[in-house]
């Protein structure tokens, strides 16, 4: 059953669509009929809610049901936060986007510390390839996570020259969040809650750990579908894990707290405060700054199917899709759209800036089966009236 309501923001300016009880609206509520969504949708106008809903359970065992102060896992989705805290710091002068790995960190081989550069990293350009990560490894602390990524990273290999696209390497997520901890003296989560979390306002949003994520009432947990067609409770079986092909047997629960650079947990009102601060108020960083973190840098195709493919481009034909500092960046229908999806094993996450015309949209899973892409297309096609 749905929840939430609409505030009527200057009614000639919002599409049919977009409106409760338009096309957007009913799609939703007919995915969540058929157990295709279990979760929260918002479309915002110019910091306005229009329309919000909430499907399904964020704890089936103790009986909470979603709600827009519930926290979901963000995986990808979560990504562009390290950008803006290293930006942050080119800002002040700290940070240089020219210069390479090797002037902030230690104990990487000369071909990466002396070529790299963060330029290079948050564009997806760096030729580097990620080690294999231990899907299996059950982590037993924020230490243990620090220690592990510190030194996993250093094991990346340069298999191309720099400026060379890479595909989805981590290392490019972790080492630029491991540079804001060298330059800092804070951790990276600790570092971006003070500094823009506290800064947005986003008070349901965290890098929570797994205690965290087992007791407390406003994290949905992560459902993820099994081969025998069953659902489990993501965080409350560490031993099961997920059939999808591309993270075979991976489980969410078993981090601890997501890496470095990645991931979290975050609310859908949350998500629209920061995809504003960044795009519209300058409160995580001044103008010039946050252009840069979502001006286009280079021309890519969109992405096919398969997991790649829902944490990438929007699903929708572009006039142009351009890679930004680790966001997916395009022109539709002549106007720019500007945000980042994430799927882990029983969630999805997507959140949505069309800043030409003042419009939000957030879709926050936590069970598999959801239709992601079909979802991402339908909220683009209500926003911008697009049949």
């Amino acid at each position: 059953m749905g929840g939430g309501g609409a505030a009527r923001a200057e009614g000639e300016a919002i599409p049919d669509g977009a409106r409760p009880g338009g096309a957007y609206d009913r799609y939703v509520a007919r995915l969540a009929a058929e157990d295709k969504f279990s979760g929260v949708v918002l479309l915002s106008y110019r910091g306005r809610t229009v329309l919000s809903r909430s499907y399904g359970m964020a704890d089936q065992e103790r009986g909470i049901r979603n709600h827009e102060g519930v926290a979901f896992n963000l995986s990808s989705a979560g990504k562009p936060f390290g950008p803006v805290a290293l930006l942050q710091l080119v800002e002040r002068g700290e940070v240089r986007l020219w210069e390479t790995v090797g002037r902030y960190l230690t104990g990487f081989p000369p071909e990466i510390a002396d070529k790299v550069t963060i330029h290079h990293l948050l564009t997806g350009t760096s030729g580097l390839e990620s080690p294999p990560e231990d899907l299996a490894r059950i982590f037993g602390s924020r230490e243990e996570v620090r220690e592990f990524y510190g030194q996993w990273a250093r094991r990346a290999k340069a298999v191309a020259a720099p400026g060379t696209p890479t595909h989805h390497a981590g290392v490019e997520v972790v080492v630029p969040a491991q540079i804001v901890e060298a330059v800092t003296g804070m951790t990276y989560w600790d570092y971006v809650q003070e500094n823009i979390f506290a800064r947005c306002g986003m008070t349901g949003t965290g890098f929570y750990t797994r205690p965290q994520w087992l007791t407390d009432e406003h994290i949905a947990h992560s459902y993820m579908r099994q081969a025998d067609g069953t659902r489990v409770d993501a965080v409350r079986n560490l031993d099961k894990g997920s059939p999808d092909p591309f993270h075979p047997g991976k489980n969410p629960g078993r981090s601890f707290v997501d890496q470095p650079g990645d991931g979290g947990f975050a609310t859908a009102p949350d998500l629209v405060r920061f995809a504003r601060a960044l795009t519209e108020e300058g409160t995580v960083l001044s103008r010039p700054y946050a252009e840069l973190a979502t001006a286009p840098q280079r021309p890519k195709p969109p992405q096919g199917g398969g997991f790649a493919a829902r944490t990438g481009p929007a699903p929708v034909p572009a006039d142009a899709a351009f890679g930004s500092y680790t966001m997916p960046v395009g022109l539709v229908g002549g106007a720019w759209l500007k945000g980042r999806a994430g799927a882990n094993p029983g969630s999805v996450a997507s959140w949505n800036v069309y800043p030409d015309s003042g419009w939000v949209g957030v879709i926050l899973a936590n069970h598999d089966d959801v239709p992601f892409r079909e979802l991402i297309e339908r909220e683009i096609r209500a926003v911008t009236g697009r049949p």
